[in-house]
């Protein structure tokens, strides 16, 4: 007899229940119930129309090569500032406040799961939240980039870049690293909004050696098969009733 999305719910809760090391692994998904467009869906940023394509402008070449340019897209697509915490960054939160989850490793770069109240979030790709001057390494707020015009500047003269991983750029081997154990001594792993296509960070599942493999994705992933309670359906309606 197939499980309802009920029932998988409701086993899903009794899981969390018995649990005391859980970690969190999210995707665009996450967020997008708050308002911020994913990549890859039909309304994603990789379906919009711009004079060069998403993955292009949003490139380690592009960003030296025609930083005006990038600067335009990166102020008008990915400023996070405006959006809040849906029933998943906050449910997140509480269950760390808990005691009962002991981090969320994320790919998303809008700061969410820190607005919502999470302490142990390890950004794979970073934050749009976080910048540097190319120069003097200077730390800067989100307003001196977003809330300005043409090329962000440090008052050494260095460009300020945003400490998000582009292409082309590898991702931080410290946040890796630390990500990587969280996933190895978790007693249950929950996987939401992601396919698990972006490559390194959709692998990084496959540290996890428990028997607690949850996957919450609208649509099918290719670790569906290895997972132990896989739910087809929005993170928000599953959190909202766990």
């Amino acid at each position: 007899m197939q499980e309802t999305t009920q029932s998988k719910i409701n086993k899903l809760g009794e899981m969390i229940e018995k649990s005391r090391r859980i970690v969190f692994f999210g995707g665009a998904g996450v967020s997008t119930e708050s308002g911020i467009p994913d990549f890859r869906s039909a309304d994603g940023l990789y379906n919009q129309k711009y004079d060069y394509p998403p993955e292009e402008i949003l490139s380690h070449t592009f960003f030296y090569n025609k930083t005006e340019e990038f600067f335009k897209f990166y102020r008008d697509k990915l400023d996070s500032r405006r959006f809040e915490p849906n029933i998943t960054h906050k449910r997140l939160a509480n269950l760390e406040q808990e005691g009962k989850l002991s981090a969320v490793v994320t790919q998303n770069i809008d700061g969410l799961h820190q607005k919502a109240g999470s302490k142990n979030v390890f950004e794979l790709h970073g934050s749009v939240l976080r910048n540097y001057c190319t120069r003097c390494k200077r730390f800067h707020e989100p307003q001196d980039v977003f809330d300005t015009n043409g090329i962000p500047r440090c008052s050494c003269g260095g460009i300020i870049k945003p400490d998000v991983v582009l292409y082309e750029e590898p991702l931080d081997d410290k946040v890796v690293r630390k990500a990587i154990k969280a996933i190895q001594n978790a007693d249950m792993l929950i996987v939401g909004g992601t396919s698990l296509t972006v490559y390194p960070a959709g692998s990084y599942i496959t540290y996890y050696r428990g028997d607690q493999l949850v996957l919450v994705n609208k649509s099918k992933t290719s670790y569906d098969s290895i997972a132990n309670l896989v739910i087809n359906e929005s993170l928000g309606l599953v959190f909202s009733q766990v």
